[in-house]
């Protein structure tokens, strides 16, 4: 397990010691060069398997396709019967290599010999095809040099591209970007003990990235296992926020109930797996309440939402459904822009900071709606019912939501997702000058995904102005709502009801 070089003499007599901040939190030097080195972006495994999967499907279909087209040839009339059967013969294998545990790391980046997994996996699907043919149709009606042809040249591209997936995942494995990098919380014996399990498993993609404790020096030693402490809970969560990590692991005894539950309602907000070390704890749980890293077992808490092939899956519907949005949709973005121009002065694009993912700051694109003198671009005042900032047009658009058409490029730029919690402006306020962190314990945890354009609540009437707090907690709850629930039918519904909810203009203005 590869350490950091934080690029000062560490020994375990070294004693760092680690003022509370006050105020902004800023990292000390040593969680600062750690935090530079881990901004880069990592494939874990289950990316990995995730697209992985989807490519011996696309490649399996194509050489079906391909066989098909040079040997039987398209002019025939079951060529429709023989698309379905390679899109069907193409899933099922990807299924049977996944039952075989094909798309395990320990076999994608094992020795060659476990390619006989593969073989015999598809070997069965296209038994398993060859008997529905003969059960379902007339089977003398399609090919067996075709069928043959697909075997044998499917197996040969599932084994030529395996063989090349191993190198490069060994290559991936030498210079870190394959790798779960994960946070100790909590020092001492516990976290000791855990890392040499960890650094013991053979098969281990864990990079600990380092140690975070609110525990003095005395408690809890500044080195550990050759790990530095960074620093307190409060720089751990800015840590979180400024790097790429992936895990973090809480290693306080499961004795210390209130000292664990006070952590994780702080740490619960970050978008990012939550476990709790179980391989020293006398309490045993169910098998399913663990994850396993080798044979050391980790309590799960919480899962980090929208996890690689689901965030994958996620942002390939915003961009194509982003696109189609833009064509579609390029007359009204024509007109609302020469409205807004002949109406006032003034540009016709708005932009204003607002929290995005993980609390980064994003500038998001609107129809201006406000005279330009009067704009807020930092949103020290909420627009309220008949502000006299909002031009005529203006009002129309922002009661229509025409003025966040622009923010269709935003997702394209990745700043925002189509469906998601809506952004907040950065230095957003309610009426009674209480802060939306002081109103909703908690608030942050709604930037555990991207920022959307529509949302759950919005659908649900919780959109326009937040004049009370009641209003600010009914849209946390339903943001949290969509983040536990999250699915691509859910964002689907979500757009198909967005129209509808436009509708509702009473709290929009």
């Amino acid at each position: 397990m590869a350490k950091i070089d934080y690029g000062l003499p560490f020994n375990d007599e070294t004693i760092v010691q680690f003022p509370e901040p006050e105020g902004p939190v800023e990292l000390n030097a040593f969680a600062a060069r750690a935090a530079a080195q881990y901004k880069g972006d990592f494939i874990t495994p289950r990316m990995l398997s995730g697209i992985w999967r989807s490519v011996e499907f696309v490649l399996l279909t194509l050489v079906g396709l391909t066989v098909f087209v040079s040997y039987v040839g398209i002019t025939t009339n079951l060529w429709e019967s023989y698309l379905v059967l390679t899109l069907v013969g193409s899933a099922l294998g990807v299924v049977a290599i996944n039952l075989a545990d094909g798309y395990e790391l320990s076999v994608l980046k094992g020795r060659a010999a476990e390619l006989w997994r593969i073989v015999v996996a598809w070997s069965l699907t296209l038994c398993l095809l060859t008997v529905g043919l003969f059960f379902l149709y007339n089977d003398a009606a399609y090919s067996r040099v075709w069928m043959g042809s697909w075997f044998v040249g499917g197996a040969l591209l599932l084994a030529i591209g395996r063989l090349a997936l191993r190198a490069k995942i060994r290559r991936w494995l030498r210079n870190g970007r394959m790798e779960r990098r994960a946070i100790i919380v909590g020092g001492g014996r516990g976290a000791e003990s855990l890392i040499r399990k960890l650094e013991g498993q053979p098969d281990s993609d864990i990079r600990i990235c380092g140690i975070f404790d609110d525990r003095d020096d005395r408690r809890s030693p500044p080195i550990v296992a050759g790990y530095p402490k960074l620093g307190n809970i409060r720089e751990l969560i800015e840590f979180a926020r400024r790097t790429r990590i992936d895990m973090l692991i809480v290693t306080l005894p499961l004795s210390a109930e209130q000292r664990v539950l006070s952590l994780l309602k702080r740490l619960w907000v970050l978008p990012l797996d939550i476990r709790l070390s179980a391989h020293s704890a006398e309490l045993r749980f169910r098998p399913r309440t663990y994850s396993f890293v080798g044979d050391v077992p980790l309590i799960d808490v919480f899962d980090r939402p929208l996890a690689d092939w689901d965030w994958i899956a996620k942002r390939v519907f915003d961009v194509i459904f982003a696109s189609l949005a833009i064509i579609l949709l390029s007359p009204v973005f024509l007109l609302t822009a020469l409205a807004v121009k002949l109406d006032s002065k003034g540009p016709v694009i708005f932009r204003q900071k607002r929290h995005g993912f993980n609390n980064h700051i994003v500038e998001v694109f609107k129809f201006r709606s406000l005279y330009a003198e009067m704009s807020d671009p930092l949103a020290r005042q909420i627009v309220t019912r008949y502000d006299k900032r909002v031009t005529r047009v203006g009002r129309f658009i922002r009661k229509t939501s025409l003025d966040e058409l622009p923010q269709l490029f935003n997702v394209l730029r990745g700043d925002l997702s189509l469906v998601g919690p809506r952004p907040h402006a950065v230095h957003a306020i309610s009426s009674g000058n209480e802060t939306f962190v002081a109103i909703v314990d908690g608030y942050f945890g709604r930037h555990k995904v991207k920022p959307g354009i529509t949302g759950w609540a919005q659908i649900k009437g919780w959109r326009g102005e937040i004049d009370e707090p009641n209003k600010l907690k009914k849209r946390f709850e339903h943001d949290l709502y969509y983040i536990e629930n999250w699915s691509l039918l859910l964002d689907l519904y979500i757009l198909a009801m967005t129209p509808f909810s436009l509708m509702r203009t009473k709290s929009a203005y």
